[in-house]
């Protein structure tokens, strides 16, 4: 064998080698990414999650907003990423515990029974006004002292919640997203989506309550969002009972 054809094939069995470690490499850091990724939705690899769907309160038939359908689209996105299932169900025929599977429960306590039950077992620290009546408190928040009221269009807040009830290692998560119109869900359904992997490291497998700002919706839709704050203490912190009213003071 001469020497141009030797340098030849060890040419291609090098070619050959780096393209095999380098596939490799890809791959175990493509597996490791989704690793990450199924731990902090609870999302192992054919589990089984659920999907709870709000109503429109606008209309007086059952039915859902188009904001929040595009945001159970972009949350199915997800789960299907994981190589999970999901089961779709309507807010009012939800009736079990949680924990068992990983969970996203999409709309305000207004349109979605299910946020009630589990705001006021895991975030007693918040208040949503419900009042249908129009109002500037109308849909406003309060979380701890403070109170975010909205300006329809312009500056509009919604809570992203992973919520893990228990201290079993393999208590699947709760995801709310909690918003005063529909169109926040689906913002901060996309939040979650392009900032899961921050999250996943910041806060690991624990859980967190943040308080997302949607500015300008009416020209940006849910495209544009700001992180207020983390609210996790205050949203599970109790709020101080009222004040009875008509009391006596005591002698």
């Amino acid at each position: 064998m001469s020497d141009d054809v030797r340098n030849l094939v060890l040419g291609v069995v090098a070619a050959g080698i780096s393209a095999a470690l380098g596939w490799l490499a890809r791959t175990y850091l493509w597996k490791r990414k989704l690793r990450r990724k199924q731990t902090f939705f609870g999302l192992p690899e054919n589990s089984e999650s659920l999907l709870v769907v709000n109503r429109d309160p606008a209309t007086a038939e059952p039915a859902v907003h188009r904001f929040d359908v595009f945001a159970l689209l972009e949350l199915s996105a997800l789960i299907k990423d994981c190589g999970a299932h999901v089961q779709v169900v309507t807010q009012d025929a939800a009736h079990q515990g949680f924990g068992e599977r990983t969970e996203f429960c999409v709309g305000g306590p207004g349109s979605n029974r299910r946020m009630v039950a589990h705001m006021a077992a895991m975030l007693p620290g918040v208040r949503v006004n419900v009042d249908p009546e129009p109002g500037p408190d109308r849909g406003a928040f309060q979380i701890g002292s403070e109170r975010y009221r909205m300006e329809p269009g312009v500056t509009e807040y919604v809570l992203l919640a992973r919520l893990t009830a228990g201290e079993r290692r393999d208590t699947r998560p709760v995801f709310l997203f909690c918003g005063q119109r529909a169109i926040t869900n689906q913002a901060a359904t996309r939040y979650l989506a392009r900032n899961h992997e921050r999250l996943a490291r910041k806060h690991g497998s624990h859980s967190f309550v943040l308080l997302l700002k949607v500015i300008n919706s009416q020209a940006y839709g849910p495209d544009v969002t700001e992180l207020v704050a983390d609210v996790t203490k205050a949203a599970q912190t109790a709020l101080p009972a009222p004040a009875p009213r008509g009391g006596h003071r005591a002698d």
